[in-house]
């Protein structure tokens, strides 16, 4: 049997940007090899090198970017050797890439099938009459419903999850043989992303395309990928099959990866997240030795620190476990991940905010010509009715457009109740704009929002910004006093005190992120809203931001609703959550009550689509069809009935849901019955070894091996694909649970 070529190579790439400063290296003695089939996980913090690996690839590094060294082998053919012209004809036929941000590849004055037929038209040379069919069939094949008015619409006029599902579709037009993914997920909601990771790995097993997953999300690796490289300031520190590193990783880094993300089992109170300490080194000042060196606790100088450190085999893990560690033999790694300094667990207080039956609606008018449009009604929240208690967190979850923000933006005053009340200790908010409210009321709830880089004004100094919060709040009119509590919340968020003299522009993300903290803090809240506030942050930085929030919740005794569509963040952080659809709450109760049966159906999708980075965790799939219906024309029944496995017709159809009380907290709205409800499975179980994920994987890399040496002579469609990691319950019509009532 003749070897396979890989189909794609690198060796000892070494990659360099150069600036007026002269030579800056981006990655060093990178190596990887993809077989025919494979899917690679590359993971790593931001700055690391992950996306400069991929634009070497597709030799888009811009005019100061060049490979100095090494090689970059696809199918066998050094690409650095190959003129313009091949480059050209290679992307988007041979290899394809799908970016983190749709808007950013699609163009916003072509109509979305213009932009598809273009792949097959410049590729292949095809009439636009079938690069067109050919488009329709592709984006029926991503599930986008209704291909034909897709085709005929702009980027701007379809939603979040189509642009990602469009750019998809014009990566797969061609059938790659590499598929290249930055972050491809990022931005979407969990159910979102789960739909797409399927739909990727489907359509990739029918030709046996090789992916290279660009992500800082291990969960999603662990899910997707056979082989896993982690990289830290430029360099590959290890390598190997994705249950060996999970299993028995060996590299510090990794360990840090895994310290800071909370899997199942994690308890903020008993046993925090460890964040890494200390910051990515800068490419021109990289230590001697060991890049980790100064932010590990193995360090041991004049071994780490004596010269460049060399890749060495793993023993007793396979021949394809690799790891950059100079005292791999010295390290007790049998020893469990370090765990944070337990903080003693703070019993909620008295009732701060009180929503009670709050409805935000929106009149709208159809736009027409000359004359006024039809007025419609957006519903975007329906009886809104929770209480938030002193020192207590409250999690609000669901996919974009159920209603999170809308609700947030009534509580700040930025929008008004239609009706309902919102009341902030004995003080009602709900019809009260914020132009209408008091320092004193607006000081007391502050926000904290997903975006540091947008609401930093980047002409002041960050110490200037957060003393006009102390100012204008009255805390403090002294400049002397505001600029010791100036300093006073830089030592709380854990800055150095010189920063009051930077400007955005000279921090990271995650240091900006503790800005936006410090300046919500400055004004002494009773309540803060944390929009977002981790989920653009690598994962070492996110524990150290959702520790520091929480560090500060129990000094000040701080009420803090967390919106998030995170639910690994969710379940380690808040005390209660919330679960909203299309503008309304489909369950409420404890973080315990709420990942325990008995679910909501909404609530038990949720869950089974959060990826798990843990190999001993097993999942049950349901993975939710349809798109989220319009807030403007709701379901006449439940709200969630059009994508509901369990939907009763001529029932949860037609009439509204009634609200069960589960427990004295635990609440419900659904048309099942308590022994229904009662009787379901749990969607995610920890077992004592892991789970047959390792199996799965074996069959399905060995399957797609043989898809892709048979896919050049056999038709697509009697080609193998690989079977399905496990087997995901389709909410359609023919797999809904069949019952009546």
């Amino acid at each position: 049997m003749t070897e396979q070529i890989p189909v794609l190579e690198c060796r000892n790439l070494c990659i360099s940007y150069f600036t007026r400063a002269g030579e800056i290296p981006a990655v060093v003695d990178f190596n990887m090899r993809l077989m025919p089939g494979e899917a690679q996980g590359i993971v790593g913090e931001s700055g690391c090198g992950k996306s400069t690996v991929a634009l070497a690839i597709m030799n888009y590094m811009g005019k100061n970017g060049k490979v100095v060294s090494g090689e970059i082998l696809f199918e066998g053919r050094d690409m650095q050797k190959m003129s313009e012209e091949e480059l050209r004809q290679l992307r988007g036929s041979r290899i394809a890439m799908v970016y983190q941000e749709p808007m950013a590849s699609l163009n916003p004055a072509m109509l979305v099938g213009d932009q598809l037929a273009e792949v097959p038209i410049y590729h292949e040379g095809v009439s636009k009459e079938e690069a067109w069919n050919r488009a329709r069939d592709m984006l029926a094949k991503v599930k986008l419903p209704e291909p034909e008015r897709i085709l005929n619409s702009y980027p701007h006029q379809i939603s979040g999850g189509q642009q990602q599902r469009v750019v998809i579709a014009m990566a797969l037009l061609s059938g790659p043989k590499l598929l290249l993914l930055d972050e491809p997920t990022t931005a979407l909601d969990v159910t979102v992303e789960a739909s797409i990771v399927d739909l990727i790995r489907e359509i990739a097993d029918e030709s046996g395309t090789s992916m290279i997953y660009i992500s800082h999300n291990l969960g999603l690796i662990l899910e997707t990928c056979d082989r896993i490289t982690v990289m830290y300031s430029g360099e590959a520190v290890e390598l190997g099959d994705v249950d060996a590193v999970f299993d028995m990783m060996r590299h510090p880094y990794t360990r840090g990866l895994f310290g800071s993300i909370p899997l199942p089992g994690a308890d903020k109170n008993a046993r925090p997240l460890v964040s890494i300490p200390g910051q990515l080194p800068l490419p021109h000042e990289r230590p001697r030795g060991c890049n980790f060196g100064p932010r590990c606790d193995f360090f041991k100088a004049g071994v780490c620190d004596a010269a460049a450190i060399r890749m060495r085999q793993v023993r007793g893990s396979g021949p394809g476990h690799w790891s950059r560690c100079e005292r791999i033999d010295d390290i007790d790694w049998d020893k469990p991940i370090a765990e944070g300094v337990s903080r003693e667990i703070t019993a909620p207080g008295d009732v701060v905010l009180k929503v009670d039956n709050m409805t935000k609606h929106y009149e709208i008018e159809e736009s027409a010509l000359f004359f006024s449009g039809e007025k419609k009604t957006v519903k975007a929240n329906e009886n809104i009715d929770f209480d938030a208690r002193e020192a207590e967190t409250v999690a609000i979850v669901g996919e974009s457009g159920c209603g999170k923000s809308t609700f947030a933006k009534v509580l700040m005053g930025l929008e008004t109740a239609t009706s309902g009340n919102v009341q902030l200790g004995n003080f009602e908010l709900g019809h009260l704009p914020v132009q209408k409210r008091s320092a004193d009321t607006i000081s007391k709830l502050q926000m904290v929002f997903q975006n540091p880089f947008d609401t930093l004004n980047p002409s002041h100094t960050v110490g200037s910004q957060i003393a006009r919060v102390i100012r204008k709040f009255g805390v403090e009119s002294d400049p002397v006093k505001v600029q010791e509590r100036v300093l006073d919340l830089l030592d709380t968020v854990k800055l150095p005190r010189d920063f009051a003299k930077r400007r955005p522009r000279q921090l990271s993300g995650g240091q900006k992120q503790r800005v936006g903290i410090a300046r919500a803090f400055a004004g002494n809240p009773s309540v803060v809203i944390a929009d977002e506030p981790v989920s653009a942050l690598d994962v070492s930085v996110q524990a150290a931001v959702t520790e520091l929030l929480m560090d500060i919740q129990a000094e000040h005794g701080t009420t803090m609703l967390f919106i998030s569509h995170d639910l690994s963040v969710v379940r380690y952080l808040a005390d209660r959550i919330v679960v909203m659809y299309l503008g309304q709450i489909m369950e409420q109760g404890t973080t315990d009550e709420i990942f325990s049966p008995p679910y909501h159906p909404y609530t038990e999708a949720l869950l089974s689509a959060v990826p798990i980075a843990d190999t001993h965790v097993k999942k049950r799939r349901i993975v939710l069809e349809g798109e989220l219906p319009s807030a403007t024309n709701p379901p006449e029944g439940c709200p969630f009935s059009t994508r509901c496995r369990y939907m009763i017709p001529g029932t949860c159809d037609v009439t509204p849901p009634p609200l069960k009380q589960m427990s004295a907290g635990h609440r419900i709205l659904c048309h099942l019955t308590d022994d229904e409800l009662n009787a379901m499975e749990p969607v995610i179980v920890i077992e004592g070894a892991p789970s047959e994920k390792k199996e799965v994987r074996r069959k399905r890399k060995s399957v797609a091996q043989g898809a892709g040496s048979k896919a050049k002579t056999q038709p697509a469609a009697k080609r193998a694909a690989k079977p399905k990691a496990a087997s995901p319950v389709k909410t359609t019509a023919k797999d809904k649970p069949s019952r009546s009532k």
